[in-house]
């Protein structure tokens, strides 16, 4: 069960993680930007949202295989530089207590623009805190439909 509805009981600040939520979705590749959304998801155990975005990646057309395999993304030939780039980006700023590898970082500036690597930082930084009220609320994904 759900401990709090926090965009009934904080509409505001609700809505401004939103605004940035649909910022993002104009100026990030939409595969891109869901591949991330489910690694950091997957990694913070959000249910609510590796529900959410391995649907929204099946939705897109993503290959299943390849949405089956981003928790082992390093161990397949399922993805491309960029998607590389930016998993490994994920991974390290989900669990920032040890920082950012300077190779992971210079990996990723050497596949994106600064735009595109400013809008990645902002994109994994905001799942980060989707997965942060899911969790902490027990925000749980539909039931499955027969």
């Amino acid at each position: 069960m759900t401990r709090l509805i926090i965009r009934k009981h904080a509409p505001e600040g609700y809505a401004a993680v939103s605004a940035l939520d649909g910022y993002l979705k104009r100026n990030v590749d939409p595969l891109l930007l869901d591949l991330v959304k489910l690694r950091a998801s997957q990694l913070n155990g959000c249910s609510f949202c590796v529900d959410m975005h391995a649907t929204d990646l099946e939705n897109q057309g993503a290959p299943i295989r390849k949405i089956f395999a981003v928790s082992v993304w390093e161990e397949t030939s399922f993805f491309a530089e960029a998607e590389r780039a930016a998993l490994a980006l994920t991974e390290e700023i989900t669990h920032i207590s040890n920082g950012v590898d300077e190779r992971v970082w210079e990996e990723a500036a050497s596949v994106f623009s600064q735009r595109e690597l400013s809008d990645l930082v902002l994109a994994i930084g905001t799942i980060n805190l989707w997965n942060r009220i899911g969790v902490s609320t027990h925000l749980a994904p539909p039931p499955l439909g027969n």
